[in-house]
C-alpha cells in the first residue's frame, strides 16, 4: 500500500512539472506587451510563408503597347481575294491520262473530249495595306499576279475592286487602286533602323482569317539568297505567318509599316518559324515608281558576283574579304566597256560602300540608266577607279560559253574527268564551241566535287590562267599549288563563278 501511494505521488509531481513547464512560458508571455510577446508555433510558420511576388508593371506596358498599335493600323490592313481562269486536263476523277492507261483510244473517242482543255476559277486570298487615302494600296506581286479579277475588303466590311497599277518581280512588290476616298492610312517606317531583337507585329488574313495579329521579333537583316526574288534583302522575323499573310504590314513598336510580309521558310507549308518581310525602304520606292510610270527601271552593270571567302582572298593576297568578286563580265556589258574584268573585286560603287553582293545589287538597281558611276575595285593588290556607265536592265542578259572539243582525260589530282565540247554537249548544256574545258563527271569523294564542281560545269580558268584545251588545263594544274590552293573559274549553264582548290 505505501508503494502504491508512493508511485501516486511521484505520477503527481511529474504532472504538476510538465504543467508548470508549458503554462508558466505561456502566463509570463501573457504578462509581456503585444509587441514583445512570442508568437505561436503554427503563427510563426504562417509568417514565415514569403508572400507571392509582385507582378512586373513593364508587362501590361508591353501589351498596352501591343494594343495601342495593332488599333493604329489594323484599319488600314486589308484583305484581298483573287481569281484567276486556269485551263487543265484535269478532270472531276483525275487526269484524262489515267483513264486513258486503262480504255486506250476509246476514251477519247467514247467521250468526244479528246486532248480539250477544261476551264476553272482559282481562288487565292492575300492581304494589303493602304498607304494613300486615295486608294493606293501596296501588297505581293505573287498575290496579285495574272489574276483576272481582284476584290478588296476594308476593315469596316466594305469590299470594293481593285486595278492593279503595277506589279515587279524581282522584288516581289505590287500595287493595287480601289475607287475610296478618306481611306485610314498606315504610316511607313524606316526599315533600315530596325535592328535584331526589335519587337514587331504582322498583320494580315492567314487562311482567310482577317485583321490577325501576331507578334515577334527581327531575327534577322538583310537575308540574301533564300531564292524568293532576283533582288533580295529580307526581314526576317519569328512572328507567325501563314499562307494569307503575303503582302501584309510587318509593324514596329511606334505603329509605323517596316516590311511586307512576303514569304516562310517551312517544309509543313505554314508557320515555322521563319518569315521574310520586303524592307519597307525598298518597297516605298518600288511602289513610287510603279504608281508614276507603272514599272520599274533598273540600271545594270553586265557583271556576275559572288562572295569573297577567306580562302579566295588569301590566294589573291588580299588583306580582307571586303568587297564582291566579279566572276563573269558580259559582252559589250557596261562593266566590260569600263575595263572591268573577272577576277576584280569591287569595293565600292558610285560612292557607298559594298560589303556583300546584295548591296551592290541594290545600289547599281537604282542607278538611273545612262548615269555615269566611280566603281573601285582592287586588281593584283592594287585599288583602281573605273568609271562606268549604268546601262537599262533587260529581262534576261546571258552570254554563252564557248568551247573546243577534245579527246576525254581524268585529272586524278581533283578526282574529275574532263572532255572539250562535243556537239552533244552543246546541245544538252547549252554551250558553243570556243573556249573552255568540260567536266564531264566528278568523283563524290575527291577534291573537286568537295570544292563544288559538276558534271556539265565548264573550267574556264585555273589560278587566273585561261584554259582552251585539256592540255593547257594540264598544264595549268602543275603550275597551281594544290597544297595552299587556287581559284578555279567555272561556268554552269549562263552562270560563272569561282570554286577554291585546295587539299585538306
Amino acid at each position: 500500500m505505501r508503494d502504491v501511494r508512493l508511485l501516486l505521488v511521484l505520477v503527481m509531481a511529474l504532472g504538476i512539472i510538465v504543467i508548470g513547464g508549458v503554462a508558466i512560458p505561456i502566463l509570463l508571455n501573457l504578462t509581456l506587451p503585444p509587441a514583445e510577446r512570442v508568437a505561436p508555433p503554427e503563427a510563426r510558420a504562417a509568417e514565415e510563408v514569403p508572400p507571392l511576388p509582385p507582378m512586373p508593371a513593364y508587362l501590361d506596358r508591353l501589351s498596352e503597347r501591343f494594343r495601342a498599335v495593332a488599333k493604329r493600323v489594323k484599319p488600314a490592313v486589308v484583305a484581298i481575294g483573287v481569281k484567276q481562269t486556269v485551263e487543265t486536263s484535269r478532270g472531276p476523277f483525275g487526269t484524262d491520262e489515267f483513264f486513258r492507261r486503262f480504255f486506250g483510244p476509246y476514251f477519247d473517242n467514247r467521250s468526244g473530249r479528246g486532248d480539250r482543255k477544261r476551264k476553272f476559277q482559282r481562288h487565292g486570298l492575300g492581304s494589303g495595306v493602304i498607304v494613300d487615302s486615295s486608294g493606293y494600296i501596296l501588297t505581293n506581286n505573287h498575290v496579285v499576279e495574272d489574276a483576272d479579277e481582284i476584290s478588296v475588303r476594308l476593315a469596316d466590311g466594305r469590299e470594293f475592286d481593285a486595278e492593279v497599277i503595277g506589279t515587279d518581280p524581282p522584288t516581289e512588290i505590287a500595287v493595287i487602286r480601289i475607287k475610296a476616298a478618306n481611306l485610314p492610312v498606315a504610316k511607313l517606317g524606316a526599315s533600315k533602323k530596325m535592328e535584331v531583337g526589335d519587337w514587331v507585329l504582322a498583320i494580315g488574313a492567314p487562311f482567310g482569317l482577317e485583321q490577325t495579329v501576331t507578334s515577334g521579333i527581327i531575327s534577322a537583316t538583310g537575308r540574301h539568297g533564300v531564292g524568293i526574288a532576283d533582288y533580295e534583302n529580307f526581314i526576317q522575323t519569328d512572328a507567325a505567318i501563314n499562307p494569307g499573310n503575303s503582302g501584309g504590314p510587318l509593324v514596329n513598336m511606334n505603329g509605323e509599316v517596316v516590311g511586307i510580309n512576303t514569304a516562310i521558310a517551312t517544309r509543313s507549308g505554314g508557320y515555322m518559324g521563319i518569315g521574310f518581310a520586303v524592307p519597307i525602304d525598298m518597297a516605298r520606292e518600288v511602289a513610287k515608281r510603279l504608281r508614276e510610270k507603272g514599272t520599274v527601271v533598273r540600271g545594270w552593270l553586265g557583271v556576275g558576283i559572288q562572295p569573297l571567302t577567306t580562302d579566295m582572298a588569301e590566294s589573291m593576297k588580299l588583306k580582307d574579304t571586303e568587297g564582291v568578286l566579279v566572276s563573269q563580265v558580259f559582252d559589250d556589258g557596261p562593266a566590260g566597256k569600263a575595263g572591268v574584268k573577272v577576277g576584280d573585286v569591287i569595293l565600292e560603287f558610285n560612292g557607298k560602300r559594298v560589303t556583300n553582293s546584295a548591296e551592290l545589287q541594290s545600289a547599281v538597281a537604282w542607278t538611273d540608266p545612262g548615269a555615269r558611276a566611280d566603281v573601285v575595285i582592287v586588281r593584283d593588290g592594287k585599288r583602281r577607279t573605273l568609271k562606268v556607265k549604268v546601262e537599262k536592265r533587260s529581262d534576261q542578259p546571258q552570254v554563252m560559253a564557248r568551247a573546243r572539243p577534245g579527246a576525254p582525260a581524268e585529272i586524278d589530282d581533283l578526282g574529275i574527268e574532263v572532255s572539250g565540247v562535243t556537239d552533244e554537249a552543246a546541245d544538252r548544256y547549252g554551250y558553243e564551241r570556243g573556249q573552255g574545258v568540260l567536266i564531264t563527271s566528278a568523283d563524290p569523294g575527291g577534291i573537286g566535287s568537295r570544292a563544288g564542281l559538276r558534271g556539265g560545269m565548264l573550267i574556264l580558268q585555273v589560278a587566273g590562267k585561261k584554259v582552251t584545251t585539256v592540255a593547257e588545263l594540264r598544264a595549268a594544274l602543275k603550275k597551281a599549288d594544290l597544297a595552299k590552293g587556287f581559284p578555279m573559274l567555272v561556268r554552269a549553264g549562263d552562270r560563272q563563278m569561282f570554286k577554291f582548290m585546295k587539299k585538306r
